[in-house]
């Protein structure tokens, strides 16, 4: 009998550096891509990119976290940890999109929004706070797709949609495990039942009603199939836009923030 997955399992393979990032799902999705740079403030922050595309005929802003491939890479996009200029330069790509009547798709896949004295000097909690403002209230049709670790406000600031699909060994979460055990138990070993404790992964927060769908991933996880995996996120992205192509833009708006508004409520 197969051992069941844990919800520290799933976030081993959130974390897995082999499993797709932002840039293998647009290489894969996209039949195009042009990327825009900058949030015409301060620089163009390489955490946080997007630019419009094709999916499959249907014209859209694609926008995410981006963790980088290589070392060089990983350095440059800060390991996908944005600072306020990538929420700004996301918010002003966003507006653009619901300028030109397209939907914004978003890829999360990040530990968190970056705490460095420099990001909090700029204003990080300021443009995290905007960009869930911003988001909330966008006429444009929104869906996220969580692919990999969704960390905090880091994630929710481009994780606010009218539908929220997260891929089958992604989590999802106010702070890591890590973090929890530490603040709970003094203990970073106890951050597997941490893990438990949050309910983090795709099926406890379906359950929830914090997630819409789940995308199946290949046997093993999304490292072992990029192609595979990438494919059901496509077809999980176009049922999700086609859902939403024919709501007027105060219907979405209303529904959105009625779904905003349900979220933790257990009663």
């Amino acid at each position: 009998m197969a051992k069941k997955k844990t919800a520290m399992d799933c976030v081993k393979l959130a974390r897995d550096p082999k499993r797709p990032h932002l840039k293998d799902f647009i290489r894969l999705i996209c039949s195009d891509f042009e990327e825009l740079h900058g949030d015409r403030l301060v620089n163009d922050d390489r955490a946080l990119i997007g630019g419009f595309a094709t999916i499959d005929g249907v014209k859209a802003l694609v926008l995410g976290h981006n963790k980088g491939e290589t070392v060089e890479e990983n350095m440059e996009a800060n390991f996908g940890m944005a600072n306020p200029d990538g929420y700004r330069k996301a918010m002003r790509l966003a507006k653009l999109a619901e300028k030109f009547h397209l939907p914004v798709v978003t890829f999360v896949d990040t530990p968190g929004a970056y705490p460095g004295r420099e990001a909090e000097e700029r204003g990080q909690a300021e443009a995290i706070a905007k960009s869930l403002e911003f988001f909330s209230r966008l006429a444009t049709p929104v869906v996220v797709v969580v692919t990999g670790e969704g960390g905090s406000g880091g994630a929710l600031a481009i994780a606010v949609g009218d539908r929220v699909l997260m891929m089958e060994n992604a989590v999802y979460s106010v702070i890591s495990p890590e973090g929890c055990a530490g603040i709970l138990w003094r203990d970073g070993k106890k951050a597997p039942e941490a893990a438990e404790a949050l309910k983090i992964t795709a099926h406890d927060l379906k359950g929830l009603g914090a997630v819409d769908e789940i995308i199946k991933e290949p046997a093993g996880g999304a490292q072992k199939n990029h192609e595979l995996a990438a494919a059901n996120v496509k077809k999980a992205v176009l049922k999700a836009l086609a859902s939403l192509k024919e709501v007027p833009a105060d219907e979405l708006l209303e529904k959105r923030y009625a779904k905003l508004r349900a979220l933790g409520n257990f009663y």
